[in-house]
Formats: structure tokens, C-alpha cells, sequence
């Protein structure tokens, strides 16, 4: 499929897929999103709620690293130990990554960070920063079977209109499954057969204020 490089609301580039009109991130400005989204609505509020020293997150859909770039600066920020694992089934071209912009717009000072990111090796677990560890999997999401290892879960697949198979209670349970308890996962997604998808296995679904562009996303709470 034909793919391409455009620039978001916020300045911040994307990929996009143009035979899906399917984009990496939002087109309403991929830093927001991932600001808003998986550090605001998700780290965030599991730092405030379990004040823990360290923790595990689960990246479905790790893509262009956006979401691991802007957690490891933040896991500095926080004086958090944080161990990532990313899950991607098909990595980013490494010509599409030299046309992404995140580190300049972030913090130019840290571009070493963001490479460091795509040039470790894959299924290995790799220091980053002080406080942040990696573990890039190549992994399609039906065959995750992890239990009880994250603390939280970002999950950011493509959309449901595009690949409905991603949203559905067979994948959410594999999450489920892999959360520890009181474990959150957050995603941009606010779909009704998304939400019903994860109550069906055992979620406490909010309904929360979307990023810049949409109206509400989703985080769920494996309680116990």
C-alpha cells in the first residue's frame, strides 16, 4: 500500500496510508494526541493513583515511537523506572523515519533518544536513558500472551474502520489478561462496540474528553 508523509495541525508529521485515508496519528496534530492520550489520560493518571517507583507499560501498535519517545522524556521528568515493550508487526521504514520531526519539535536535544529508539535491536530489552528501558516485539496482537506483566496498556492499533479485527473482545481479553491488576489501559478509540468490547471481558470502561479533534476516547481499568 502506498504510503506517505504529512504534516499535522501541530506541525508534527505522520504516516499516511492512502488507500486506507488511515494515518499513524491524528491529523488534528500527532504530539497532541499523544500528549493527551497516553501521558495525560494514561500515565499520568496511573502515576497519581499508585505513586509506584517503578512500571511496566505495553505499547499496542508501536509505530513510528512517538509514544515510547515522549514516555521516556517523561519518565525522567517523573524519576520513574519505566521498562516499555512495543508490539508492531510491520516496523516503520527507516527512510519514513528520517522525515518524522517529533525530536525538533520536543526537544531537539534529545534526537539521540528518539533514534536510539528505532536502532536498538528487536526481542531484546535495551537501556535507553536513566530511567527508561525497551523492548521492541514483532508481534501480531493475536498471538500476545502475556499475563499479569503491565501496569498499563497504550493501546493505539489502527482504527476500527479500517482494521475492525484489532477492536474486538478477543484482543481486548488478551489485554485484559496481560494487565496486572488495578492495570489501565488508555486509547484514542470511542466507539460503543469498542467500549461494550472491553466491559464484555471484564473492563470498567470511562468515557473521557478526546485529544484536539475528538470528542471523547476510551481508558479501561482492570479493578479488582
Amino acid at each position: 500500500m502506498k504510503r506517505s508523509i504529512i504534516t499535522t495541525s501541530d506541525g508534527s508529521n505522520t504516516i499516511q496510508i492512502e488507500d486506507w485515508d488511515e494515518q499513524y496519528h491524528s491529523i488534528h496534530g500527532a504530539i497532541q494526541e499523544s500528549q493527551h492520550v497516553f501521558i495525560k489520560t494514561g500515565l499520568h493518571h496511573f502515576l497519581n493513583l499508585h505513586k509506584l517507583a517503578e512500571i511496566n507499560i505495553l505499547e499496542i501498535g508501536f509505530g513510528t515511537g512517538l509514544n515510547a519517545f515522549m514516555t521516556a522524556l517523561e519518565s525522567e521528568t517523573q524519576a520513574v523506572q519505566i521498562r516499555y515493550e512495543g508490539i508492531e508487526a510491520y516496523p516503520v521504514l527507516a527512510e519514513e523515519l528520517s522525515q518524522l520531526n517529533y525530536a525538533s519539535l520536543i526537544d531537539p536535544n534529545q534526537c539521540t533518544v528518539f533514534d536510539a529508539l528505532h536502532d536498538v535491536s528487536w526481542e531484546e530489552l535495551h537501556p535507553i536513558t536513566l530511567y527508561f528501558s525497551l523492548k521492541k516485539r514483532k508481534q501480531y496482537f493475536i498471538d500476545i500472551e502475556d499475563e499479569n506483566n503491565f501496569n498499563l496498556i497504550y493501546f493505539d492499533a489502527f482504527g476500527a474502520r479500517v482494521q475492525p479485527e484489532l477492536w474486538t473482545e478477543s484482543i481486548f481479553k488478551r489485554m485484559f489478561n496481560a494487565l496486572s491488576d488495578n492495570g489501565v489501559l488508555v486509547t484514542y478509540a470511542a466507539k460503543g462496540s469498542v467500549r461494550r468490547a472491553m466491559q464484555a471481558v471484564g473492563f470498567v470502561v470511562e468515557r473521557l474528553e478526546g485529544p484536539p479533534g475528538k470528542r471523547e476516547m476510551l481508558r479501561a481499568t482492570k479493578l479488582v
